[in-house]
């Protein structure tokens, strides 16, 4: 097994795809920039869902990518030897090409192969999908791994919850999938031990999903698709943990470095004990997501991203707090990760200097709240009965204020006040279930399915986009779309409140475009040329070299995956329904398209 960076990693992984005919792609920003729904990019294929659903991609039908991804379900496990909030994942897709025996043969080729990664063919188990009353067993998958030359008693059939995937909305494309895992060595924990425990035995490194069949309602029975997909993600810092074969993701490559500087500056062992070690890693940890996000135009507030933004920097500063960091050590750190990055990310290089702004100014403003929240607490404690802090106000402090349980204690510690400390973890536990299932749900938007009327209502976007630039003018740009075969909500950037003349300017715009009955054209071209027909997108390192271009002749020219009507005539008639504000500088349309 070869020790390897991760630029080794990387570099392997693109020789070895491109020598199986794929093209790279480059990541997608970890905001989405044409799906207000989802917080954040949080797997390679989000940005592929339309080709997935069956557009054509300019890139072919066999592509790889190395995505910046971000999971905020996450954050309270990070601390532990393996959990990230920012995270590289490593992916190759084949949309209605190659499928079952390829993907899982070159699985095995790339993993054990000692022109590859070489990790001992005795330490692979994996598991494939154990079947239900909707689908069968993937006994197919489980006999592909078989002939490769895994054991069977190292092939683990396992149910839903491990090896099915879906988009999450219990609709559209989904099928089982086959996870590799590294054995470890470790004892078993019991004669049920498997890859769904977590004791440590197995380290997940690769997962091969089999888009294989499509839901067309919640519960309901998948059916076959036409086009069989496959998507596959190997995280990049686990896998460099395993073949390193140290014991956590923290101790490889800029991890490693961040965390050295922090142990030579507050003069504290990074091992000492679980309370430091884990203070360490939500410092670099947060540190290096922060770093990420501000690079995509995060910046620090009270909403969305901005919010997950603020709570990670905050969060970094309590924990450096008590290692006895000051806010230049946290910014010492941040430059690290800026190292460490640039040279694979331009817009890390071309935002140095506002990284380090933004957290600064963080930094400075948590000072400040600081304050407050010691107010806060000496007014909840003034008058309080029983001396005892309830679990709801301890909690109110870690949310609003920023206060760790731990601060929280010292406080009422002084004060001579015991804290629920039960009452507070129930409290957090409501919270982390709360957001995690508003995790779970945020990946319903973009294109709900690819039928005639979603292609439609997407279609009426483009229009009504042109008709919004007449309107507001040309910085007037697309924020967010869910478009679902009943109705269309698309979000613009705008300073002000549309009029009911301004509501009557758009229905009657697109209706007009609609009577012309102009052909939808669609046509691949290299990326400069998409710049010289002035085609509406956001370029940079978003595309690829080659991006599909939807043509409404003199009224829209945009980049986009589709899928579209074939002619404008198709659309009958556009009727906006609601309008409304949907963040600070952004408005929302919801729209229908009817028969008459």
């Amino acid at each position: 097994m070869k020790a390897i960076t991760t630029k080794e990693l990387k570099e392997l992984w693109s020789k070895f795809f491109s020598e199986k005919g794929h093209k790279m792609i480059p990541s997608a920003p970890l905001v989405p920039e044409n799906d207000a729904t989802v917080l954040f990019t949080t797997a390679g294929m989000h940005p592929l869902v339309p080709f997935l659903l069956g557009e054509k991609h300019p890139a072919g039908n066999r592509l790889f990518s190395c995505q910046k991804c971000f999971r905020t379900n996450d954050i309270d496990e990070v601390g532990d030897s393996r959990h990230c909030t920012f995270f590289e994942m490593l992916g190759n897709w084949s949309l209605g090409d190659y499928f079952k025996k390829e993907a899982i043969s070159w699985s095995y080729e790339f993993l054990t192969s000692e022109k590859w990664l070489g990790i001992p063919k005795d330490r692979l188990a994996v598991s494939v999908f154990a079947g239900d009353d909707n689908s069968p067993r993937d006994t197919e998958s489980a006999t592909v791994w078989e002939q490769c030359g895994i054991p069977k008693d190292k092939i683990f059939y396992l149910p839903k919850k491990n090896n099915w995937w879906d988009l999450g909305a219990g609709v559209g494309p989904c099928g089982p999938d086959t996870e590799m895992f590294y054995d470890t060595g470790k004892p078993a924990c019991g004669k049920d031990c498997s890859p769904a425990c977590d004791c440590g035995k197995y380290l997940e490194i690769w997962n091969d999903v089999f888009m294989q069949y499509s839901v067309s309602a919640p519960n309901g029975k998948p059916v076959l698709l036409k086009q069989k997909n496959v998507d596959t993600g190997m995280g990049v810092e686990r896998t460099v943990c395993v073949l390193n074969g140290v014991a956590s993701v923290f101790d490889t490559g800029s991890f490693k470095e961040a965390i050295s500087y922090m142990t030579n500056a507050c003069k504290k062992d990074y091992l000492s004990s679980d309370e430091n070690t884990k203070a360490f890693r939500i410092v670099a940890d947060h540190i290096r997501a922060s770093v990420m996000l501000i690079s995509d135009g995060v910046v620090p507030n009270n909403n969305g991203q901005s919010y997950v933004l603020r709570r990670l920097i905050r969060r970094a500063m309590n924990c450096a707090r008590k290692l006895e960091l000051s806010n230049i050590d946290i910014l010492e750190v941040a430059k690290i990760f800026i190292s460490a990055y640039e040279n694979d990310y331009e817009n890390v290089k071309s935002s140095k200097e506002n990284i380090i702004c933004q957290i600064s100014q963080e930094m400075e403003k948590f000072s400040k709240t600081l304050i407050l929240g010691h107010k806060e607490f000496e007014k909840i404690t003034e008058n309080l009965n029983g001396k005892v802090l309830d679990g709801a106000n301890a909690f109110r402090l870690l949310d609003t204020f920023g206060f760790p349980i731990e601060l929280t204690k010292e406080m009422a510690l002084e004060h001579g006040i015991n804290v629920d400390e039960k009452g507070f973890e129930e409290a957090f536990k409501e919270h982390q279930e709360k957001s995690r299932a508003g995790s779970e749900q945020l990946f319903k938007g973009g294109l709900a399915d690819t039928s005639n009327q979603s292609a439609y209502l997407h279609t009426a976007t483009h229009i009504m986009l042109a008709g919004l630039r007449k309107l507001l003018g040309e910085n007037t740009m697309q924020k967010g779309s869910n478009i679902t075969p009943e109705r269309l909500r698309f979000d613009f950037n705008t300073d002000r409140k549309l009029t009911p003349e301004d509501i009557k300017f758009l229905e009657d715009f697109v209706n007009d475009v609609i009577s012309k009955e102009i052909p939808v054209e669609c046509e691949v071209m290299s990326l400069d040329k998409a710049r010289e027909l002035n085609a509406i997108g956001v370029f940079g390192s978003k595309y690829g070299d080659n991006v599909k271009v939807y043509t409404i002749k003199g009224v829209d020219c945009q980049i986009c995956g589709g899928p579209h009507a074939k002619n404008t005539k198709d659309l009958v008639k556009f009727k906006i329904i609601k309008e409304e504000a949907c963040s600070a500088g952004i408005r929302r349309i919801k729209a229908v398209l009817l028969n008459e």
